[in-house]
């Protein structure tokens, strides 16, 4: 006897752990006051959940929606697997989707996959979407995407004003791990002290020891982390950096690669004359010796 549509998503949400009070997903270690939401797609659960930031201070559980994911499950690797990507990701804009089929829903807001550490795992393909469903086709099951994330339309719609192009994370997990708030503090204090060292580094022009913050395995732009290193001398090196801040932290930890962190901050460095900004994202990791070191960063 085959089972219908709606009783296997009352099966997933009924089989759904209640959130004790208090708790929240390990990975939200610091969220700017920039940051008003973060959402957590939680793939085994066909759970959206959504916290938020209101008041820059505290961070709130909000409730959970359905949501349906790729049609291959989740662990996205290759263009065309059908997979949903996991880990940590940004809303990149709003489409319209009036104009494209009917199966988006409403509207979809793209992701930023792949992002630097996919790239750096070589993992492939695009167009990965928070959308809608078609309004003909009724509740979609757990696992009926080509990789995107879909929920409800009167959901998605009730969520709208929440999804901030290039602000709002989306950090995909196949289990949230919920731990109470107080266990994330040293690790957070841990990841401010380190970016603070990387800043002052670079301030100072203290090549050796910016540079040795950097892992072996480091790549970026197609370049080996001694490539790197030499081109990093020769740009850097021949300004006259007098200041370099940084506002508008967030924190994050991937929810699937056990000791990978993000870090995501507005950037100012300073010559005297004149001041380039930029977005910056670094991936730490932390190496055998316990040590966090920069193994994949990115703007934007």
């Amino acid at each position: 006897m085959h089972r219908s549509r709606s009783f296997l998503i009352l099966s997933f949400l009924l089989a759904a752990p209640a959130l004790a009070d208090g708790k929240l997903p390990a990975y939200l270690i610091r969220l700017p006051a920039s940051v008003q939401t973060v959402f957590v797609a939680e793939t085994s659960d066909a759970a959206f959940h959504r916290f938020d930031h209101a008041d820059g201070q505290t961070i709130e559980y909000r409730g959970r929606e359905y949501m349906s994911i790729g049609q291959g499950g989740a662990g996205k690797q290759r263009s065309g697997d059908r997979r949903t990507p996991l880990g940590i990701y940004f809303v990149t804009e709003q489409l319209d989707t009036s104009k494209l089929h009917e199966r988006y829903g409403v509207t979809a807001f793209p992701l930023d996959y792949p992002n630097a550490w996919d790239r750096r795992l070589e993992r492939s393909g695009d167009g990965i979407w928070v959308h809608g469903v078609d309004p003909r086709g009724g509740v979609r099951p757990p696992r009926d995407t080509d990789g995107c994330i879909a929920l409800p339309n009167d959901k998605l719609l009730g969520l709208e004003d929440r999804f901030l192009a290039n602000v709002t994370p989306v950090v995909v997990a196949s289990k949230v791990d919920w731990v109470d708030r107080g266990q994330v503090e040293s690790l957070r204090a841990e990841l401010e002290r380190i970016v603070a060292q990387w800043a002052d580094s670079l301030e100072r022009g203290d090549w050796h020891a910016f540079l040795s913050l950097y892992d072996d395995e480091f790549r970026h732009w197609g370049m080996n982390k001694d490539e790197w290193t030499v081109f990093t001398v020769q740009t850097l090196g021949a300004r006259a950096i007098t200041a370099v801040t940084l506002d508008d932290m967030l924190l994050l930890g991937d929810p699937e690669e056990e000791g990978l962190y993000l870090s995501r901050f507005r950037h100012a460095v300073s010559d005297g004359k004149t001041t380039v900004k930029i977005t910056k994202r670094l991936y730490w990791r932390r190496s055998d010796s316990g040590a966090l070191r920069i193994i994949a960063e990115d703007s934007g």
